[in-house]
């Protein structure tokens, strides 16, 4: 049994090999997606599968990210020096623009561990510029799938994998750069853990990691142990047209153990805001560490305490071939809301009112770039304060662009860009302010909108008043203003604007 300093000390060093991935990747990539906006993640896993340390990134990132290294795991015999890619959202990814890069770490003929990152590629082919077209309803409209395949061996790109994934995209000068950087992430992660091996041993390595496992579990437990005991539902809406498509969660707490039922969810649709159940799960993940305590260790350990209940061909575990993209990025934070509402039952001191609930995705481009960013709106009002203004929330963590980058990479320009003065929800805390967010294209384009709360207010709690709901305007060169649907894709000109104008959160008390 390692001794608690000890494992204090490999649980921050592992959790730092994870974030120097992410760094690396950051650092020598090519895209403003993900050099600027940090649109990517980065774990290491045991040789079994199970996370053993993440850096805190992307919640929706990391909590599917095991799925992808299982899929790996089911598909091949690790080999020293060679690295597998995967995107198919029903064979362990989330989306396709979410590339995993999954490589085995061996100390000699030992498998100690795995290493991965992931990263969203701003465009993966598919039916408009970014990989989001909102009219998509399967799978191939969204882009390039890649199933759980060889993709560098000896430190060279595998032809099978390349070639296909370049061709697709309409960037690929920025692919490469991005593919690159991949590489050199898990190439650092595999550095370390050798480095930490060759010190400890490899049975030593093992044994710190299975009891890193271990504490992550009996945090869990005890931290579990102290809510109380009983059933908790929450329902929320997804927006479907005028149509609202219901997402409903039964939580147990029983003992030392979480049951997320989501039996009654509505079924999947003809739309890309189906979820696959790796996305489900990584919303269960994050809810509880929310109600819980964020400081337990994130690792595979203080999840096998959680169980996950769907229904397969529902919204929240869809089936092929939908379409998915959305799925990732809108309809987890639905996901996450749905379970913090019903965990506000159980931690009431715990569970702020709702967030945004949404990443206000805008994707533009062409045959010549591809642009894609998402928009930060207000965060809930708290048991502990007021909700925070203009920063990302729920599902996703990342930063924005800075208008000096963007005026660099890309043909438009940002024109306005403030708080949303009022879009709050009142309370004894009230919620956080919205973004407004204006653009000005310089030349044609394709633009898609991937938004939600653009009809169903993100609600307060305890008593606190919702936020106000996001809306999106195109104003057109000549004056006319159109309200644009929250899911959409249209031509724009030069001459045009958009105005995204995101929620804010709800309050509380």
């Amino acid at each position: 049994m390692t001794d608690p300093i000890t494992l204090e000390v490999v649980r921050n060093q592992l959790a730092s090999v994870a974030g120097e991935m992410g760094l690396v990747l950051r650092l020598t990539s090519l895209s403003p997606n993900i050099k600027e906006r940090a649109d990517c993640s980065a774990a290491l896993f045991t040789p079994a599968g199970e996370m053993l340390a993440q850096a805190e990134h992307i919640p929706v990132h990391l909590g599917s990210m095991p799925a992808s290294v299982q899929a790996c795991i089911s598909a091949f015999d690790p080999v020293p020096g060679v690295q597998y890619a995967v995107n198919d959202p029903f064979h362990g990814g989330t989306h396709l623009n979410d590339l995993t890069l999954v490589a085995p770490v061996f100390v000699g003929s030992a498998l100690v561990a795995w290493v991965a990152n992931r990263a969203h590629h701003a465009d993966v082919g598919g039916e408009a510029p970014g990989s989001m077209p909102a009219h998509a309803v399967r799978l191939d409209q969204e882009g390039h799938v890649v199933p759980p395949m060889v993709a560098v061996s000896a430190g060279h790109w595998v032809d099978e994998f390349s070639a296909p994934f370049l061709a697709a995209t309409r960037t690929p000068r920025e692919r490469r750069g991005d593919l690159a950087a991949q590489i050199g992430a898990n190439a650092v992660g595999s550095r370390r853990i050798t480095e930490l091996v060759d010190r400890e041993g490899v049975e030593r390595f093992a044994s710190m990691s299975e009891d890193l496992l271990g504490y992550g579990e009996r945090r869990m437990a005890s931290a579990l142990a102290d809510l109380p005991d009983g059933v908790y539902r929450f329902e929320d809406f997804m927006e479907h047209g005028e149509e609202d498509i219901a997402i409903r969660v039964a939580i147990t707490v029983d003992g030392a153990g979480l049951t997320a039922d989501f039996t009654g969810t509505d079924g999947q649709v003809e739309s890309n805001f189906n979820a696959v159940s790796a996305v489900t799960r990584s919303c269960l993940y994050y809810a509880v560490r929310v109600a819980t305590d964020p400081s337990i260790p994130a690792n595979g350990g203080c999840y096998r305490l959680l169980e996950l209940r769907t229904e397969p061909g529902t919204l929240v575990d869809a089936l092929p071939p939908a379409a998915v993209a959305a799925g990732n990025v809108e309809t987890s934070q639905r996901i996450s809301d749905v379970l913090l509402g019903a965990l506000a039952g159980a931690a009431p001191d715990r569970v702020g009112a709702a967030g945004q609930g949404t990443m206000n995705n805008v994707l533009i481009g062409n045959d010549h770039f591809a642009y894609y960013e998402t928009v930060a709106g207000g965060q809930g009002g708290r048991p502990t304060g007021p909700g925070q203004s203009g920063v990302q929330t729920g599902m996703t963590n990342t930063e924005n662009t800075p208008l000096e980058s963007l005026g660099q990479h890309y043909p438009f320009r940002v024109t306005r860009y403030t708080l949303r003065e009022g879009s709050g929800g009142t309370g004894v805390h009230p919620g956080g302010e919205g973004i407004e967010r204006e653009i000005l294209f310089e030349t044609a384009a394709t633009l898609s909108l991937m938004g939600e709360r653009r009809r169903h207010r993100p609600w307060g709690l305890n008593g606190g008043g919702p936020g106000a709901v996001g809306e999106d305007w195109l104003i057109r060169a000549d004056g006319e203003q159109v309200r644009l649907g929250g899911k959409t894709t249209l031509a724009v000109e030069a001459g045009d604007r958009l105005r995204v104008l995101t929620p804010g959160g709800g309050g509380w008390g």
